[in-house]
C-alpha cells in the first residue's frame, strides 16, 4: 500500500486536549505501510489547536490550514476534503476528539482496494462496541440509525452519521465536479450524513468495519447539541428522499453547460 497517498483529514474545534495524543496514535498507526499525510482543518478554535499542529509538523506529516472564525463541521469538512482529494489516491476522515482508532484505518483502506468507494467504521457491525457513551446518546443514535435505514436503503451502509471513514479520492473529485460546493451544504454534525447521500445519488459502492467507540479517551466537552441536531438531520432526510429529482437537474445544467456560464 506504499503506492497509494493516504491524507488523514481532520476537522477540529478546540482540540487541544485531545489533538496531541491522536496525532501520535495516527503516526503510530501509519508509519511503516503508508505513504501519507495528516491535514487538521482548524475551524476558528480558540485554544492552542492550530499551535499543536504547527509543533507537531517538526515530527510528522502534518499540516494546518485554519478558518478565521468558527464556521461548522459542514464547512471545516468542505475545506479539507476539497483539499485532500486533489492530491491523494485514498482519503481518511475521522474525529479529532481522540474516540476513534487509527489502527483501523489499515484495514479500511484494504477494504477499498476490494472495489468500494466507501469504507465507514460503523457502530452498528458485529463486534462493534461504543464505551463510555452516555445511554440517552446510544439510544438516540440507534433509534435515528434505524428510522433513516428503513426509509433511505443505502447498500453496505447500516451507521449514516459517524465521520471515521475512507474514501477513494477518485470518487471524491467526481462527487464535486458534480455538486460543486454544494456536495456538503449542512454545516453542522447532519454533513456527514448529508455527504453519504450525496454519495449514494453517485452510485458509490459502499461497506463498513466494526468500530470500538472509546469516549472514554475523549477528554474535551462533547460539541454536539443534541435536539438541534436532530432537527437538522430531519431536514437532511427529507432533502434526500427528493434528491434524485435534484441530483438529475444538476446533471442535465452540467451536460447543457449551464454551470460553466452562470
Amino acid at each position: 500500500m506504499l503506492d497509494k497517498k493516504i491524507t488523514v483529514m481532520m476537522p477540529a474545534y478546540n482540540e487541544e486536549r485531545d489533538l496531541p495524543g491522536l496525532l501520535s496514535r495516527i503516526q503510530l498507526a501509519l508509519d511503516g505501510w503508508a505513504d501519507y499525510r495528516i491535514l487538521v482543518v482548524d475551524d476558528g478554535s480558540r485554544d492552542r489547536t492550530a499551535q499543536i499542529v504547527r509543533d507537531a509538523a517538526a515530527q510528522m506529516p502534518v499540516e494546518l490550514v485554519q478558518h478565521p472564525r468558527n464556521m461548522g463541521l459542514g464547512a471545516a469538512m468542505r475545506t479539507g476534503l476539497k483539499a485532500a482529494a486533489q492530491e491523494s489516491d485514498v482519503v481518511i476522515t475521522l474525529d479529532a476528539d481522540n474516540s476513534q482508532d487509527p489502527e483501523l484505518i489499515k484495514s479500511m483502506v484494504e477494504r477499498l482496494e476490494t472495489g468500494f468507494d466507501v469504507v465507514i467504521a460503523s457502530r452498528f457491525q458485529p463486534g462493534a462496541q461504543e464505551i463510555g457513551v452516555p445511554p440517552f446518546r446510544i439510544f438516540l443514535s440507534h433509534l435515528s440509525s434505524a428510522g433513516i435505514r428503513t426509509l433511505i436503503r443505502y447498500p453496505g451502509v447500516r451507521d449514516y452519521t459517524c465521520g471515521f471513514r475512507a474514501y477513494r479520492a477518485e470518487t471524491l473529485r467526481n462527487l464535486i465536479d458534480m455538486f460543486g460546493d454544494n456536495f456538503i451544504r449542512e454545516n453542522g454534525f447532519s454533513c456527514m450524513f448529508e455527504l453519504l447521500l450525496n454519495l449514494r445519488a453517485l452510485h458509490a459502492r459502499a461497506s463498513e468495519v466494526p468500530l470500538i467507540l472509546r469516549y472514554d479517551l475523549k477528554e474535551g466537552a462533547s460539541k454536539m447539541r443534541i435536539l438541534p441536531t436532530m432537527w437538522r438531520y430531519l431536514i437532511t432526510l427529507i432533502r434526500g428522499l427528493l434528491l434524485p429529482v435534484s441530483w438529475r437537474v444538476a446533471s442535465e445544467r452540467k451536460r447543457r453547460g449551464y454551470d460553466k456560464k452562470s
